[in-house]
């Protein structure tokens, strides 16, 4: 039951920061999901309803022995280099109601790394 009351807080708190985080076509939203195994990013245009970029560590080659936050930075890095490709610098972060902490903040960081702009 705690399980549940924990996810419905976070969603409650996505739709908080929802309603103001919009992205565009020149500031796109770079959203998070973070599972129990994995970690999910993508970009996502707004006005057009279309994910133009999206990057997960399930395509990481390397990634025995990484603990869950170095493998969060390397996801960072994967979706700005994808982002980069197809001229995508600046986006609006969407942390989807997490704590900006941990793998969070490990995936912004390696997205700062690779070159995106937030």
């Amino acid at each position: 039951m705690e399980r549940k009351e924990k996810i419905k807080r976070r969603e409650k708190r996505k739709k908080r920061t929802r309603r103001k985080t919009f992205g565009t076509k020149e500031r796109p939203r770079l959203c998070v999901f973070r599972s129990l195994k994995h970690i999910y990013a993508q970009i996502v245009d707004d006005t057009e309803g279309k994910t133009l970029v999206s990057a997960s560590d399930r395509e990481l080659k390397e990634k025995k022995g990484l603990k869950k936050v170095e493998i969060a930075r390397e996801v960072g890095k994967l979706i700005a280099k994808k982002a980069l490709e197809k001229k995508i610098e600046k986006v609006s972060f969407d942390r989807s109601g997490y704590k900006y902490h941990g793998r969070v903040k490990a995936l912004a960081e390696g997205a700062r790394e690779g070159g995106l702009n937030f």
